[in-house]
């Protein structure tokens, strides 16, 4: 039992160690600069490192991923699954301390001594310094996560834990080669997506090799004992979990290598060059593992419960092993390998490119409006499995006999579409330069894109096609159910809440330095989509939603909230437009435009966007809601008929005959 494991985790570093050094080799990582050379243990230790805090990474989130949807809180496997996510992210914590640590004498070459003034430097480096900043961040939550993943196992605290451990590879995806001044967008959000998905897919064949022995029913026959029911793993069902999560992995990580690559080189020639040929290894490991996984998921899977298909599949799993290792060490070798693109700045910057790191982009005429566009890998992704999930749940639905409504298809197919094109089209081309397309945009993530998604009811849905579990552990339905029957989901879609944080929100951000921080940084810019669009979708659900949520105001309420909203927006509508200075005057005023109107002029264009468009869809929500309500009214009165059918109409007959005793008391008297 425990020499397996050691096989597989020596194999995993020795091949990672081995990758690494050909890969530095090759591409030149560690050759040592003509000046301020900090010797060989910095050149060739900070890779090295990076190599350690990477795997510790993928051991920590990649075990935690699988235990959420694999295995079942409180049993032994899920805790061996948290030890291992805790002592890899105890991995990812020093490895990042001694990745920052080295990263400053690279860049610096300092006399490493005892004395104040190092101290003083490096504390310089840590806390004014972007690098220094990403890196000090990283490893303080690398010792957060580390924390609670011994003192919180709960369901609860191992999700949060989890969320907070993808966020820990948000500060190492702003540095590095993702940090060019062209493409930085698109460098950034496909190295998260990279990363994360290869931690997922790394750390959960970790898991599954520590797994292997634990609870098994073999290994307490062998040793004559008997296991009990929380021990117990069903290797076939847990690997077939796995698979699942893999897939999806590799479709996520073969994306933003293939988007990376773009940025990186630029053209198709730069292949050949040192650094293309490590990102040819790169791809041609992940070729060999996405063969590995298809070999497994179609041949040994459903067959695993004979010895000699687990020989074989365990002994494909080490083989992955291999080749993830191999792919890990040239991933942390490339990230000190030069790009041939390079990463300096031109010796003369307009204005748009200091503030932007991208040219200024031609005059918006009306056909760029079909023909522009600046691509944000991270809502390809989400809107590619939008898709691609929505649509399984109804081919499953199918499967079995149900139907599912085509025009809720068509309303959420539509949301995406145009959640497609606004962060990937136009929009996100010019919206750093004309306030008032950023406007537009804004509009319609909260406004147009949440009533079309609300519209095409992917809770209830996901609900009635994806399979419950009886096993005691937790699929998507069960997170589903989980998330809408948390407090905190209670709490957030409750209509009144739900309406405050939608209308109180464009103040908050507008004129607070909420706006600033989206201009500048590029999580401030992915936040802004993320929270408008929830906003919305929140007060959306509320009002016209059939997804299940824990309360509804009756539809006279509805309404009454959504002119109240909407008056809110009005006024913030107007006053934009009565602003006698700009908003975020040092961006919006000093891109160096030579056309289109004027920055105060775009300003009130942008104001008036959001008095006037934005009541286009306030009309549909209300012509919806009255809709709904005359609907609701109609069944109300078909149940009322029905009733009076079965009964007689004996409420109506007792209602007459009380009203006619009243009469004769009345005369009577």
């Amino acid at each position: 039992m425990n020499s397996y494991r050691l096989a597989g985790l020596a194999i995993l570093v020795v091949s990672g160690v081995a990758g690494l050094i050909v890969a530095l080799v090759v591409g030149g990582g560690a050759v040592p600069p003509k000046l301020l050379d900090p010797g060989p243990v910095v050149m060739w230790g900070l890779p090295a490192v990076k190599l350690v805090a990477n795997l510790g990474a993928a051991a920590m989130l990649g075990s935690l991923v699988l235990a959420l949807f694999g295995l079942r809180a409180g049993s032994r496997p899920f805790e061996v699954a948290i030890d291992t996510a805790s002592v890899g992210a105890a991995v990812f914590t020093i490895g990042s301390g001694l990745t920052a640590f080295l990263t400053f004498m690279a860049a610096f070459n300092p006399k490493l001594t005892a004395d104040r003034s190092f101290g003083e430097q490096f504390g310089r480096y840590l806390l004014e310094l972007p690098l220094g900043q990403a890196w000090l961040i990283t490893t303080l939550m690398g010792a957060v996560i580390t924390l609670l993943l011994f003192g919180w196992r709960s369901w609860t605290g191992t999700m949060l834990t989890a969320v907070l451990a993808a966020a820990a590879f948000l500060p190492m995806a702003t540095q590095g080669h993702s940090g060019d001044v062209a493409g930085h967008t698109v460098a950034v959000n496909a190295i998260l997506l990279h990363t994360i998905g290869a931690a997922v897919w790394v750390g959960g064949v970790l898991l599954l090799v520590i797994l292997r022995h634990v609870g098994s029913r073999a290994a307490a026959q062998n040793a004559g004992k008997a296991t009990t029911p929380d021990a117990r793993i069903d290797l076939p069902v847990l690997v077939g979990r796995y698979s699942s999560l893999a897939i999806a992995a590799f479709a996520v990580v073969a994306f933003s290598g293939v988007a990376r690559t773009v940025v990186a080189l630029g053209e198709w020639s730069e292949l050949l060059s040192p650094y293309g040929l490590i990102v040819i290894a790169k791809a041609v490991a992940l070729v060999g593992l996405g063969l590995f996984g298809a070999w497994y998921r179609r041949r040994l899977i459903p067959h695993l419960d004979g010895d000699r298909e687990k020989r074989s599949f365990w002994s494909l799993i080490l083989g992955e092993l291999a080749l993830m290792g191999l792919a890990s060490g040239a991933a942390a070798a490339l990230a000190r390998t030069p790009p041939p693109l390079g990463e300096e700045a031109p010796a003369v910057q307009t204005p748009a490119e200091r503030l932007t790191r991208s040219p200024l982009p031609p005059e918006l005429t009306p056909d760029r409006w079909f023909t522009s566009f600046d691509l944000d890998v991270l809502w390809i992704v989400a809107v590619a499995f939008g898709v691609f999930l929505y649509v399984a749940g109804i081919v499953r639905l199918r499967r079995r006999g149900d139907a599912w409504p085509v025009h809720r298809t068509v309303f959420w197919m539509s949301g995406l579409a145009l959640l497609l094109w606004v962060t990937n089209g136009p929009i996100n081309a010019y919206q750093d330069y004309l306030f008032s397309v950023h406007m537009a945009g804004h509009m319609l993530l909260s406004m147009a894109i949440p009533v079309l998604l609300v519209a095409g009811a992917p809770i209830t849905l996901a609900l009635r096609s994806i399979h419950k579990r009886d096993d005691g552990t937790r699929g998507g339905r069960e997170w589903i159910l989980w998330a809408v029957h948390s407090p905190y989901s209670r709490f957030i879609t409750h209509p009144f809440v739900a309406a405050a944080i939608f209308a109180l929100s464009l103040w908050a951000f507008y004129f607070t330095d909420l706006v600033r921080w989206a201009m500048y940084d590029h999580l401030g810019h992915e936040w802004m989509i993320i929270h408008f669009l929830i906003s919305g979708y929140l007060f959306a659900m509320t009002l016209i939603g059939v997804d299940p949520i824990p309360y509804r105001l009756p539809y006279a309420g509805r309404l009454i909230t959504l002119i109240a909203v909407m008056a809110t927006h009005a006024f913030f509508g107007m006053a934009i437009m009565m602003q006698s200075g700009l908003i975020v005057a040092e961006w919006y005023g000093s891109m160096g435009r030579t056309w289109g109107p004027t920055p105060m002029e775009d300003q009130y264009i942008g104001g008036g966007i959001a008095w006037s468009v934005g009541e286009i869809p306030t009309l549909i929500l209300a012509i919806t809601l009255a809709i709904q309500w005359s609907r609701s009214d109609a069944r109300l009165q078909r149940r009322r008929d029905r009733h009076a059918d079965r009964t007689g109409d004996a409420e109506l007959e007792e209602y007459n005959a009380q009203l006619a005793r009243m009469a004769e008391r009345d005369s009577a008297r």
